[in-house]
């Protein structure tokens, strides 16, 4: 349901999110409804199992489908098994490249990437100009690239029952394709270049699999583990400690970076993964004053979840001592995924305001 969920609002691209997700489950549940069909069909033990591929019809019946691809889509990606970390590289201009790190900045998909892996997809992309009236990606093909756009206006349709329905235009911005990338399931809607002089730029499937898929489950499998050890989330599940694992973005910070300021708003919560910081309070009363170092903390510790708790400004200062890495969640994230771990954190905090109240 949630990957339906996801496939919708990555292809009508709402303006509000929170209003089209309620009015998309209440569609789903309105749907909801006796079948005139069996939902199951029983089948003897010695019947069950894989049905032979040549006995399987294609979903879809467009009349241009005896000319696609159907073999790629069934292929399933398992980053664990995947070995193959050679690199592409498509060689481009300085002002290529400019053109390229200006159109990724800010996709989504890349988000949890660090430096050196962003440099990869730099390197992976490649420039593809379009016409006008040109078919990028059809509805049904199996998915061959992940596309970002340079420059150019282009319309997404879908096609249900025959008909064929607008719901989007992409006009010199955004991304697409990634889809049947990252589900392994058929294009889900058609895009069309509308303008003269369209520019893309593309990264093939392995590729996208390759830095994409393989360095999210690498970052999971990572965090899962550093998480393991911190004692707050020894109160997680698996499926908990996995969806937190998913929601951390790394930050690196050089020697003596400002992490978080006192009196700021709060935006998050930290945990250390590497190197160490050093929390001190400034006095407010004499902005003049030196500030008071009230603790440090190190790898498997946190910080930064006090203000969260309280709804309140930033308590104290946080310096980096030395190169430290940090992994950082967002507000929105804190209370969804971390609500069984409030109470302990609670228990901290007021030891850690009483603890300053004693050293005022």
């Amino acid at each position: 349901m949630l990957r339906d969920f996801t496939v919708a609002v990555l292809r009508e691209r709402p303006a509000d999110i929170y209003d089209y997700a309620i009015d998309y489950f209440t569609r789903v549940r309105e749907n909801r409804k006796p079948k005139t069909v069996p939902m199951y069909i029983m089948v003897d033990e010695g019947e069950a199992g894989e049905p032979e591929p040549s006995t399987l019809k294609p979903k879809t019946n467009f009349s241009n489908r005896a000319a696609r691809r159907h073999s790629v889509s069934a292929e399933r990606y398992d980053p664990e098994a995947d070995d193959d970390d050679e690199k592409v590289v498509h060689p481009k201009t300085d002002e290529q490249r400019r053109r390229l790190t200006e159109a990724v900045c800010g996709i989504l998909i890349f988000r949890c990437l660090d430096s050196d892996q962003m440099q990869e997809v730099l390197d992976a992309m490649f420039e593809k100009k379009v016409s006008p009236g040109e078919e990028v990606i059809t509805q049904g093909d199996d998915g061959d690239n992940f596309y970002v756009i340079d420059s150019g206006v282009y319309d997404v349709t879908v096609e249900t029952n025959g008909q064929s329905r607008k719901v989007h235009q992409f006009v010199n911005t955004g991304s697409f394709g990634e889809l049947a990338l990252l589900y392994n399931m058929p294009r889900s809607a058609t895009v069309t270049a509308v303008s003269e002089g369209g520019t893309l730029w593309a990264m093939d499937r392995n590729s996208f699999r390759r830095i994409v898929l393989k360095s999210a489950f690498k970052k999971r499998k990572m965090y899962e583990d550093f998480l393991e050890n911190v004692p707050i989330l020894k109160s997680l599940d698996q499926y908990e400690r996995m969806s937190l694992a998913d929601a951390l973005v790394s930050q690196t910070h050089a020697d003596k970076t400002q992490i978080i300021k006192q009196g700021d708003a709060a935006h998050g919560m930290y945990f250390v993964e590497r190197g160490e910081i050093k929390v001190t309070i400034s006095n407010p009363d004499d902005p003049e004053a030196e500030e008071e170092e009230v603790g440090r903390l190190s790898k498997g510790t946190y910080f930064g979840e006090l203000a969260l708790i309280e709804n309140k400004p930033r308590s104290a200062n946080v310096y980096a001592l030395g190169d430290v890495q940090v992994a950082f969640l967002q507000r929105d994230s804190f209370e969804r995924l971390l609500g069984s771990c409030l109470d302990i954190m609670k228990r901290n905090s007021e030891l850690y305001k009483q603890y300053t109240e004693q050293t005022k």
